[in-house]
């Protein structure tokens, strides 16, 4: 009777493991795929601010040949890229809440020395004339509005990971277990989105 007892013991113990086990695999393999379209959604954040990169070198070039145009404005569009370029993104960027912000920073940086720059160039007429440099405006337009959608898209499926690595069971196997699942950053409204870049045209 008394091993018969044990063994009951000892069977209860082995299904409780088993469906711990089988809890614990699912929790996992769910938090894994979570984190793949976290990833996923970053590597087109990645692509679209380079391929706003990629625009920068031509449109200057072009805006460089309007007479008399603001120098100061094209040196910092050039500046503000040569900041973003000079940032070594990894995955682990993701991870590091300090990295992430270095880096929004650094693409907020060009995105106003881009804003500043298309609200300088209004004032050429002859540049808004030719072919090449209206092409690029749509272009960089149109980049600049799926940027907008991309991060979007980043801050809504980092949330959702988020929020299943905070929830339970999840967060006590990565508590006890020590899996290698950390929140993510999110994008923020950059300071003074809401107002317009101010242009003084009086030492021109």
């Amino acid at each position: 009777m008394k091993s018969m007892g044990c063994l009951a013991v000892v069977g209860v113990l082995v299904l409780v493991g088993i469906v711990a086990a089988l809890s614990a695999t699912g929790v996992y393999n769910g938090l894994v795929e979570a984190q793949q379209q976290v990833e996923a959604q970053w590597a087109q954040v990645e692509s679209v601010y380079q391929r706003r990169a990629d625009l920068i070198p031509n449109l200057v070039a072009t805006v460089k040949g309007a007479s008399s145009f603001e120098k100061d404005t094209l040196t910092q569009v050039v500046e503000a890229r040569a900041r973003v370029g000079s940032l070594q993104v990894t995955p682990q960027l993701l991870n590091d809440p300090q990295a992430f912000q270095k880096f929004q920073q650094a693409q907020d940086g060009l995105s106003s020395a881009l804003s500043r720059l298309l609200v300088v160039s209004e004032q050429y007429p002859d540049l808004k004339s030719v072919a090449s440099y209206r092409d690029m405006m749509v272009e960089l337009e149109g980049t600049e509005n799926r940027i907008a959608v991309e991060r979007r898209s980043f801050n809504e499926v980092a949330q959702q990971y988020n929020t299943r690595i905070a929830r339970v069971p999840a967060a006590w196997f990565i508590g006890i277990l020590h899996w290698p699942f950390k929140s993510k950053a999110y994008f923020t409204a950059q300071p003074g989105a809401a107002t317009a870049p101010k242009v003084d045209f009086g030492g021109r």
